[in-house]
């Protein structure tokens, strides 16, 4: 198996993959990028005030629930809010077969 297959073949990277494919989600990412800890109300807010993406909180909810199982979001409650946060290590993950200096040696 060559080093470049690796970076396209197992559940997490496949689940990574499905999940920066839509563009609603990547703009969800962005925000999170820009400001992590955010709430369902708030990613709302966000989507409508700068995309013009006026989606319902379940639309949001279910697209939020893809990028946590991507590993991309990671979910943490405080009382009665559940805030989200960014979480760069998936990606770094993906992109670090491309990324890093050759060092001559391959990767079984």
């Amino acid at each position: 198996m060559s080093k470049f297959s690796l970076a396209y073949s197992g559940p997490m990277a496949d689940d990574v993959f499905k999940a920066l494919a839509d563009p609603t989600r990547r703009m969800i990412l962005d925000g999170l990028a820009e400001r992590s800890g955010q709430t369902l109300f708030e990613i709302c807010g966000r989507l409508a005030m700068r995309h013009g993406r006026t989606l319902s909180r379940q639309a949001v909810s279910q697209h939020l629930a893809v990028l946590e199982s991507a590993g991309l979001v990671e979910c943490r409650r405080e009382g009665r809010y559940k805030f989200h946060d960014l979480n760069p290590e998936p990606l770094r993950h993906v992109t670090e077969r491309w990324t890093r200096p050759e060092t001559g040696e391959s990767t079984p």
